[in-house]
């Protein structure tokens, strides 16, 4: 895994930071924590490479309140063309 930073999807729209941080503490220090609201789905960086390695692995498929993980390096946010024309 080249980067710390992990995409968690199908999460529970339930799910508090708190609860979240919690469990992916277990595999090291979590930098950061965001979850988007209303989208199912989050973004922890880990302190590390190799602890983000070891939560992707551990978590990934994982059941938790309900529903299985999808955890997975992020990607970098994509750069969308702008458009500068006018509707009229």
């Amino acid at each position: 895994m080249q980067g710390s930073k992990l995409y968690v999807g199908n999460l529970n729209y339930n799910v508090t930071n708190e609860e979240l941080k919690q469990l992916f503490s277990q595999y090291g220090e979590v930098k950061s924590l965001n979850i988007i609201e209303g989208k199912g789905f989050a973004f922890v960086e880990m302190a590390s490479p190799v602890e983000a390695e070891k939560a992707s692995a551990a978590l990934n498929g994982f059941e938790f309140k309900g529903r299985n993980l999808r955890v997975d390096e992020a990607r970098p946010p994509r750069n969308k063309p702008r458009r500068d024309f006018k509707r009229y």
